[in-house]
């Protein structure tokens, strides 16, 4: 029994980073599909067509509904914030984004998030001065 169990618990992470690696192709694949639509880059039908294949149809639908409406169906988070309609996002919606568990929708504005996997650039940090020290004033007799 504990042998099964454990074999159980072998196999969990490599499940985990299947479905991690397949819901991030998707939103990979939605961002690719909006920015050849929008005009951002240079796309033919093909191959707009080959990523339309590759998303699954709910996900295609929800998409599709924005786009009607001449809105763009991904959008970044920065700062806790959708940059699609700049409303802050519950930490919860963002914990799940770090943790790549599953695709999130803006309870906001409707968009499907992502986060920009980035280093922050590393600023040199300015020298402090050295406080001067006031003279006591001096008090009139």
């Amino acid at each position: 029994m504990r042998q099964r169990a454990n074999s159980r618990l072998r196999v969990l992470p490599r499940y985990v980073m299947k479905v991690s690696s397949l819901m991030n192709a998707t939103i990979q694949n939605l961002l690719k599909l909006q920015t050849i639509e929008f005009g951002d880059e240079k796309g033919g039908a093909k191959q707009i067509a080959d990523l339309r294949a590759l998303i699954p149809e709910p996900i295609l639908g929800h998409y599709d509904r924005l786009r009607a409406r001449d809105k763009k169906g991904v959008a970044q988070v920065r700062n806790q914030v959708c940059a699609g309609c700049h409303m802050r996002l519950p930490i919860g919606v963002i914990t799940t984004l770090m943790q790549d568990r599953d695709i999130q929708l803006c309870d906001s504005c409707g968009r499907y998030l992502y986060l920009e996997l980035q280093t922050a650039p590393v600023e040199p940090v300015a020298p402090v001065k050295p406080v001067k020290k006031r003279k006591p004033k001096a008090v009139a007799a």
